[in-house]
């Protein structure tokens, strides 16, 4: 299928950017990433310059997530659209640039509450990948660094920025009861063969945080099975062990962060095709395990 899109980087905002350090390079075997200013550690999981951008503040939540288009034709698209949808972007300064390391950028607010910056021209490390824990790397090649989940009490006007504004696409939705009769919704979202690069939850009622998790999947399965010992060879959290999850067959598990949001970390999900017909309702998160272990 045509691929035009994928995530490109995220960005959060914690009062110490160093507390991440044990889940995202102990743990998930990310290695740092180039930064403009001694404000901003990041992250990355390829050879592109970052992936995940840290940075100082008292949000301890994620305050941006930048979506890659593969041109300037795209680029236009995708703002023409979302102008018409009422989401004007807001262009990029030369020192947004700079920092994003981008030719081209605009910002709009999703209605979640995480600003939306679409990019063109994304830029590569100076230098290779190479984690010193993950050995088989992690799957980014055209579909970006892996996927997000929010939760937002404005799930409606979410969905509809989403697949009206952005572009993706649905590909399937989840409904189950999790606990004491509260039902979950979660709809998942697709710009190219990544089964999603992001998924919205309906919260029933606004929480502390608006990411849920942050997920990257490797190429090898047994990468995953070794993050997984370093996570339990941790003092961090587990809140969902190994398991394989329904709606896209990913094998992960989740690791939680000091910031508390999570990290799943997977291996093997579903591939987005061009005539996917599978865009329907799921009864429960997963076919097996994802239990919480401490």
């Amino acid at each position: 299928m045509t691929q035009q899109l994928q995530l490109a980087y995220i960005g959060i905002e914690v009062p110490d950017p160093n507390v991440l350090t044990p889940t995202f390079a102990d743990v998930v075997g990310l290695v740092p990433g180039e930064s403009p200013d001694g404000h901003v550690r990041t992250w990355r999981n390829d050879d592109r310059v970052h992936r995940v951008i840290l940075e100082s503040g008292p949000a301890n939540d994620a305050i941006y997530l930048g979506v890659d288009a593969i041109d300037s034709e795209t680029f236009e698209e995708v703002a023409t659209r979302l102008d018409r949808a009422g989401f004007a972007l807001k262009e990029g300064t030369a020192e947004d640039r700079t920092a994003r390391h981008v030719e081209e950028l605009g910002t709009t607010a999703a209605p979640w509450g995480v600003n939306v910056e679409v990019v063109s021209g994304f830029a590569s490390a100076s230098d290779g990948f190479s984690s010193p824990v993950v050995p088989g790397g992690f799957l980014t090649d055209g579909v970006g660094f892996g996927h997000a989940v929010f939760a937002t009490t404005a799930f409606d006007e979410s969905h509809a920025f989403v697949v009206d504004a952005l572009g993706f696409s649905q590909s399937d939705w989840l409904v189950t009861e999790i606990a004491d009769g509260i039902e979950l919704e979660v709809r998942f979202y697709h710009c190219n063969q990544r089964h999603h690069t992001l998924a919205l939850a309906r919260a029933p009622f606004d929480l502390p945080q608006k990411l849920h998790h942050v997920m990257f999947e490797m190429n090898d399965r047994d990468d995953v099975g070794r993050a997984f010992d370093r996570a339990w060879a941790s003092d961090l959290s587990i809140p969902s062990g190994l398991g394989r999850h329904d709606n896209d067959g990913m094998f992960s598990f989740y690791v939680g962060s000091p910031a508390g949001f999570q990290v799943e970390v997977g291996h093997g999900a579903r591939v987005i095709t061009d005539d996917w017909d599978d865009d329907r309702r799921y009864d429960r998160i997963s076919a097996w395990g994802h239990q919480a272990l401490r």
